[in-house]
């Protein structure tokens, strides 16, 4: 793979129910953030342009694939989820180890565990608890729906940022 190709990015409904609402704006920025990184390769992805910051794109698809594991793998059903990136003794592999995994199997990491957190969160109420805990606290389907879109939205920020930097593209 050369450089990531544009996604589709769907259009989160004007009106709906809390849960559609909730799967749409998720969506959202999952594609925002692939979107932001469209047209540039693997070594443009691995800039860091933002001075001392260790933020690069790259680091950005990972970082939330590892964070899309820990929340509806780990958390929300309580697997043992195969982490791809972040290590015990390197919690921050995955903005820093870069060049350990060519770009196509970073994005497809990244798609089959979006994939998975749909997976796991279909047909489940936003009321329901996480099977298991995470730092101690105990919250709902929800919660880690609006956690995920914070999450997402500060990255794609990030992501805005970077991608200016790197080549001056701009745009929602």
């Amino acid at each position: 793979m050369q450089a990531i190709e544009p996604p589709t990015r769907p259009k989160p409904p004007d009106n709906g129910s809390e849960s559609e609402q909730l799967h749409a704006w998720l969506d959202f920025y999952r594609a925002t953030l692939i979107l932001k990184c469209a047209g540039l390769d693997i070594e443009r992805l691995s800039m860091r342009p933002a001075g001392s910051s260790r933020l690069s794109l790259l680091g950005l698809i990972r970082h939330m694939t590892f964070v899309e594991q820990v929340w509806f793998e780990s958390t929300f059903a309580n697997f043992a989820a195969a982490i791809y990136y972040a290590k015990d003794t390197h919690p921050d592999a995955d903005f820093e180890e870069l060049t350990d995994s060519p770009l196509e199997l970073v994005l497809d990491n990244f798609n089959a565990a979006c994939a998975r957190s749909r997976e796991l969160a279909t047909g489940h109420s936003l009321d329901e608890m996480a099977a298991s805990q995470r730092r101690g606290r105990e919250v709902d389907l929800r919660w880690i729906y609006l956690h995920m879109i914070e999450e997402y939205a500060r990255h794609c920020g990030h992501a805005d940022i970077l991608r200016e930097l790197i080549d001056g593209s701009t745009g929602y």
